[in-house]
Order: C-alpha cells, then sequence, then structure tokens
C-alpha cells in the first residue's frame, strides 16, 4: 500500500512538473519599446520626441498577437511625442488605450530587468538622435536581451540606439549584419543634415553594417540574425510584423 502511494505521489510530481515546464514554455516573454526624452532639435528650437506612429504600428501588431509591452526612455516619466495625428486611426487607437498610461509613466533603464524581455524595440522620433547612441544602460539592457536569445528591433532613427551596442565577443552588434535606417537623402530632405549630432547611415556604416536602403519614404525592413531595422515612418508597421514573425519561429 504503501509503495502504491509512492508510486501515486512520484507520477503526479512528475505530471505536475512536466505541466509547469509547459505552461512555463507558453509563456510569452514581454517586449520592451524604448522612446526618447529629448523633446529639441539642436538649436532651432523645434519640438520633436518620439514618433507616434512609430510606436502605435508596432505596438498594434504585437498587442493583438497578446504580446505585454512595457516602455522604457532615458529619463523615464512622460516622454515628449511628436508626430501626433489621430486621424491616422491606429494612433488614436493607441492614445485611448491602457498602455498610453504606461507609456507615460514609462521605466527608467535602471528599473529594467533584461530577462523578462524577448525584444527590445527602439522607436524613432529626430530626439533619439540626442540620447540614444550614448545610454549605456540601454545599451547594456540590449545587449544583454540579444545575448539571451532575443531580437533586437529598431526603426527610422530608432537605430541610434544599436550604433554602440557591443557584444561579449567585443564586436559591435551592427558589424556585418543587414542594417537599414533613416537614409541620408532623407535628412537631406528634412533640412536636418547640420542639425542632427550625426548621419545615422554613416556611423552604421563606421560600425560595421551592411546598410541597405531604398528610395525616400518607401518601406523597407530587413531581418539580420535576430536584428530587425526599418528604415522609416512607413516602416514602422512592417517592423511589427518581421519582429511577429521571428518571435514566431
Amino acid at each position: 500500500m504503501k509503495k502504491l502511494a509512492l508510486l501515486i505521489l512520484a507520477l503526479f510530481t512528475v505530471g505536475f512538473i512536466q505541466s509547469q515546464t509547459k505552461k512555463s514554455k507558453n509563456m510569452k516573454k514581454k517586449i520592451l519599446f524604448v522612446v526618447t526624452s529629448h523633446d529639441k532639435k539642436g538649436d532651432t528650437g523645434e519640438e520633436t520626441g518620439y514618433y507616434l506612429g512609430e510606436v502605435s504600428h508596432p505596438w498594434e501588431v504585437l498587442h493583438k498577437a497578446g504580446y505585454e509591452i512595457d516602455f522604457v526612455s532615458p529619463k523615464g516619466g512622460t516622454p515628449p511625442v511628436d508626430g501626433f495625428d489621430l486621424n491616422d486611426s491606429v494612433n488614436k487607437k493607441f492614445w485611448e488605450s491602457k498602455d498610453k498610461s504606461k507609456i507615460d509613466q514609462s521605466l527608467q533603464p535602471s528599473q529594467v530587468n533584461p530577462n523578462a524581455y524577448s525584444t527590445i524595440f527602439y522607436a524613432g522620433g529626430h530626439g533619439a538622435m540626442w540620447d540614444f547612441a550614448d545610454n549605456t544602460e540601454l545599451s547594456k539592457i540590449a545587449s544583454k536581451i540579444y545575448e539571451n536569445g532575443g531580437i533586437v528591433a529598431a526603426v527610422c532613427h530608432g537605430p541610434a540606439g544599436l550604433v554602440n551596442i557591443k557584444l561579449n565577443n567585443g564586436k559591435y552588434l551592427v558589424d556585418g549584419k543587414k542594417i537599414n535606417a533613416f537614409t541620408n537623402e532623407e535628412e537631406a530632405e528634412v533640412k536636418l543634415t547640420n542639425v542632427v549630432p550625426f548621419l545615422l547611415e554613416d556611423k552604421l556604416k563606421e560600425r560595421g553594417a551592411k546598410f541597405e536602403k531604398s528610395g525616400l519614404w518607401e518601406n523597407h525592413v530587413v531581418t539580420d540574425q535576430r536584428v530587425i531595422t526599418g528604415q522609416n515612418p512607413q516602416s514602422a508597421k512592417s517592423v511589427g510584423e518581421a519582429i511577429l514573425k521571428e518571435l514566431n519561429k
């Protein structure tokens, strides 16, 4: 009788462990969106911030797929917003969602546990050119997520956050990978070539990226070894779709 009880207990324990393991595997790790805290375009006096559509369109794709999204910014708190257009139905949907309160209370980098995330996504907006590249805390978070087997993604000026990310082997994350971002031609088109602190295309090439690009304002997204990048605001939804595709592999 005692042996039978022990056998039943053993079978129950094995079944419980298998159930918990399966449950753990099926749980979706969260996704971390990075947005800028910077609100001015150099000395021009023009306001900037994160570009709303570059948050809302990837957000919609990933939110629909059931992923929980957190927001972090270099300074934490309420980040400045640019491209505020509620005639865009996706922007409006995000603005009226529960996640709007999360972005308005964005985390500081020191509050982020990289192990909780499957993906880090850097949204654009010109502000990113001033406070993404040199933020070592964000770079370390991204490096950890990537080294854990996760995804690093960015769109438009968001890849400014990628330029100084180094991996454990000492190489830059973008070195040898196909990458794209806001191009030199697009920067010239918006007349900010001499305003931004550096040209994103040039800097990524300096870091060893195999830079790809399409014409002005064309949708262009590239995925290479779990690094996903999009060229401009028109590419934002496609970046979200590329992230989802990679997560589903």
